[in-house]
């Protein structure tokens, strides 16, 4: 049994030291593999670094022939851009002393010309001194011999000469006066038209028709119990806070607010829209809101006259002028809102001003402020032209201003070219179709009333007036009036017009006389 483990050990010692020599020489071949596999590959790698530092080479080579190519273009073509621009230095010298050298001969040729005019001067001075003395000498003879013939001196013949030439002069200063005079007029004519027309073109603004009442909806006919209140306590309390009358009749679901002042007016309608909305409606409730509203009306006030101010360009204006100015919104004239009005009459002086080359602003601020007046009139006592120019003058306006506000009525004598277009501009913005309001009674009963004034007349065939009542046109009979007696016609329909009729601005009177000749050929 021993010498079985003896046996099985020594296989194993020798299988051992098999195993290890087998693994000695796998082990070396393996080693001289790689040793062999690194050789090759160091080879490969070696020839492909010949190949590339070749090939780069050859690159540097090629980029260093591109790069001395590409200079040498350069340099070509540099040297053949100097060489161009000498080129066109060396024409432009050359054709500059052509230059000079034409104008040198032209110069001499002048200097010649010159020269030889002065002495052709001096030959002519010389020859007109020699017939200068010779007509002096002519000159005395004939005197002498008229003198003779004459029996008058030189001093009376002088002056029978004179008082003759004065006649003749002074009657040719008259007709050339006359002739300037009557073409002025007509120039001065055409260039006021014109003027004007420009001015009213460039003038558009919009005109509502003013009314003296105001309409409240209402969301249903049971509120108007509730603004009369009990024993009407709720009605008077409105009209007594804002003065103004409130009518509440079988207009379904609306009260009407009257009043001819436009601000009180309007406080009552903005008080009771905002009752109604609030649902409170009591005496005490009524004071607070109409009080707030009177409040949010100065400032309305205020702001609208800022606005307009601003909207026409103009600086430095009183703030107190600034408030006047917005309660213009609330007057009016024949229906007419003045602010409006006030606002178109300063846009038409400003054109005009400028036509003519005048103060382009202050012609726009007389046009605003000329019825500034017509803000206060009813606390006041006096003519708001009047008024105005005290206002103005209060919150030292210019004294161009003050005068042409003191004027625009021709109340006083205008004395500048600006009351003079204030005048105009006041007048075209209030007598246009349309600015001003009457009713339709009244306005057919005055055009009735101006045709029927120039019917009256003997001689008159039929009479039109047109342009709302601003023009009349009287047709006669040709055999019953003559040229003359169509202008006297004219001034006594005027007369009897402006003794009959009262109306703002101007009526204009035309009579047109025709005479037609009637044949008919066979």
């Amino acid at each position: 049994m021993q010498n079985v483990n003896m046996i099985y050990i020594s296989f194993a010692a020798i299988g051992a030291f098999f195993f290890i020599l087998l693994g000695y020489f796998l082990r070396k071949y393996t080693a001289r593999m790689k040793i062999r596999y690194a050789e090759e590959k160091s080879k490969i790698i070696l020839a492909e670094a010949k190949k590339e530092a070749e090939e780069r080479k050859r690159e540097a080579q090629l980029e260093a022939k591109d790069l001395l190519l590409r200079i040498r273009n350069e340099f070509e073509k540099d040297s053949k851009e100097r060489r161009e621009e000498l080129s066109h230095l060396e024409k432009r010298l050359t054709q500059r002393e052509e230059n000079l050298e034409r104008r040198m001969n032209v110069l001499d040729k002048k200097e010649k010309e010159i020269e030889h005019k002065y002495r052709g001067a001096e030959r002519r001075e010389k020859d007109l001194e020699n017939k200068e003395k010779e007509l002096h000498r002519l000159l005395q003879e004939e005197r002498e011999k008229l003198q003779k013939i004459s029996g008058m001196t030189v001093d009376e013949a002088k002056r029978i000469l004179l008082k003759r030439l004065e006649n003749e002069v002074k009657q040719e200063a008259a007709y050339t006066i006359k002739r300037i005079e009557e073409e002025t007029r007509e120039k001065a004519d055409k260039e006021a038209r014109k003027i004007i027309g420009l001015a009213i073109q460039k003038c558009a603004t919009d005109h509502t028709t003013e009314t003296t009442i105001s309409v409240v909806n209402l969301p249903s006919d049971d509120m108007k119990g509730r603004i009369i209140g009990r024993e009407g306590r709720n009605i008077r309390a409105l009209e007594m806070a804002t003065g103004v009358d409130v009518i509440i009749d079988d207009t379904p679901e609306a009260v009407i607010l009257s009043a001819f002042d436009k601000v009180r007016r309007e406080i009552a309608r903005v008080s009771l829209e905002r009752l109604i909305e609030d649902g409170r409606i009591h005496p005490a409730r009524i004071e607070e809101v109409v009080e707030k509203s009177k409040k949010e009306m100065a400032t309305n006030i205020r702001e609208e006259g800022e606005k307009t101010v601003f909207d026409l360009g103009l600086s430095n204006v009183h703030p107190e002028i600034v408030k006047l100015v917005g309660r213009l919104k609330y007057r009016t004239s024949y229906g007419q809102n003045v602010l409006q009005h006030s606002k178109e009459v300063a846009y038409l002086m400003g054109v005009m001003a400028s036509e003519l080359k005048l103060d382009f602003n202050l012609a726009k601020r007389i046009g605003l402020l000329h019825d500034i007046g017509k803000a206060v009139t009813h606390e006041v006592e006096g003519t708001h032209a009047k008024i105005g120019s005290e206002l103005a003058r209060k919150y030292r306006e210019p004294e161009t201003v003050i005068h042409a506000i003191e004027a625009h009525h021709q109340d006083i004598e205008a004395k500048t070219i600006l009351a003079v277009l204030a005048q105009a501009a006041d007048g075209i913005s209030a007598s246009r179709p349309g600015a001003r309001r009457e009713t339709l009674e009244t306005y057919i009963k005055r055009l009735e009333k101006l045709e029927g004034i120039a019917d009256s007349f003997t001689g008159v065939d039929k009479s039109f007036a047109i342009q709302a009542g601003r023009e009349i046109r009287i047709m006669v009979k040709p055999q019953a009036i003559d040229d003359a007696q169509a202008i006297n016609l004219a001034r006594d329909i005027k007369k009897k017009i402006e003794e009959s009729l009262e109306y703002p601005g101007q009526i204009k009177v035309t009579v047109i006389r025709e005479t037609r000749a009637i044949e008919y050929a066979k």
